[in-house]
């Protein structure tokens, strides 16, 4: 079964999309022919510093090899590295009608939180159905927010299809229910955009800072705690199995601590997580040419791939 999966290269990757994403990638790539991308392409819809962009495509690459992507396992590549995608978003912006689009609410939200809006953030959708499309791509593990946009990649390949035969697998999305929305700080979504988010390599000192900052209610210490709607155990419970979250909620009934203590709890469980993949992340910073390496032998993989199916798409809409 081919998984397909993205993540932009906006900023650091935080733990929302360690658990949201990478993760339940990670657990895939064994038994799946598994295809990841970092979609820089995307990225400049809320980047526009060339510098930063660049740096973080690569930093990127790092945190993904660094949390255990195999490339011998896995198709890995820049999204900018295969040009297909970008005619493959052209043709498909023809079979789009503008409604489908008008009606997406990650747009109407990331507008709304005082991000521009621009033609790339409306289309946004159809470059990640070309994305989708362009590799015959059957599953993609998104989070909630994301269901939307893959749904939209099934409307736009079912019209394409309808029209010229059936040129496109239909894809399905895949979503981890305990993890499909990991909470920031503020006990929203998190997200870089929203900068309420915990990146995955920080020093141990501010990230106990940041965990501080995680917003609680005003109960006080020597009362019990309400775990059920408190941000610092919905981001701690991503951490532990069932065994582990039901002493979490028992330590939260009694009256022995208050939420410093969780907040300190929290850090630890950050900090042992990514132990391992802080020592591979310092290997890949002093080695990145080995990285550019895998990058670019991704790339040639998937434009193997891409050059085939655009041959067919070409055909089918009448491009010489």
């Amino acid at each position: 079964m081919r998984v397909l999966n993205g993540l932009q290269s906006s900023g650091s990757l935080h733990i929302g999309n360690y658990f949201g994403a990478i993760k339940p990638m990670l657990e895939l790539q064994d038994s799946n022919d598994m295809f990841m991308f970092i979609a820089n392409y995307h990225a400049l819809t809320s980047l526009k510093d060339s510098k930063a962009l660049k740096a973080n495509t690569i930093d990127a690459a790092i945190t993904f090899l660094s949390l255990g992507l195999d490339p011998d396992k896995s198709t890995f590549w820049a999204q900018s590295d295969v040009k297909e995608v970008l005619e493959l978003y052209w043709i498909l912006s023809a079979y789009t009608p503008t409604g489908l689009l008008e009606r997406a609410t990650s747009y109407k939200d990331k507008v709304t939180k005082g991000i521009g809006a621009n033609h790339a953030l409306f289309s946004y959708p159809v470059l990640m159905a070309a994305d989708i499309l362009l590799y015959d791509s059957q599953v993609v593990p998104v989070g909630k927010d994301q269901i939307q946009h893959v749904e939209m990649a099934r409307d736009i390949a079912i019209k394409f299809n309808n029209e010229h035969g059936e040129i496109f697998v239909i894809p399905e999305h895949k979503v981890d229910e305990n993890v499909a929305t990991v909470p920031g700080i503020d006990g929203a979504k998190m997200s870089k955009s929203y900068s309420n988010d915990i990146k995955i390599f920080m020093d141990e000192k501010p990230l106990q800072k940041l965990c501080n900052k995680v917003v609680t209610d005003s109960t006080p210490m020597g009362e019990a705690l309400d775990w059920k709607s408190c941000n610092v155990y919905a981001l701690a419970s991503l951490f532990l199995n069932e065994s582990k979250r039901l002493e979490l909620q028992d330590r939260y009934k009694s009256t022995n601590e208050g939420y410093g203590h969780f907040k300190k709890y929290l850090k630890e469980l950050i900090w042992d997580e990514f132990f391992e993949a802080r020592e591979k992340r310092a290997y890949y910073l002093n080695n990145q040419d080995k990285v550019r390496e895998i990058l670019y032998t991704g790339a040639e993989k998937a434009s193997k791939i891409a050059s085939v199916k655009m041959e067919i798409i070409r055909d089918a809409v009448g491009i010489i």
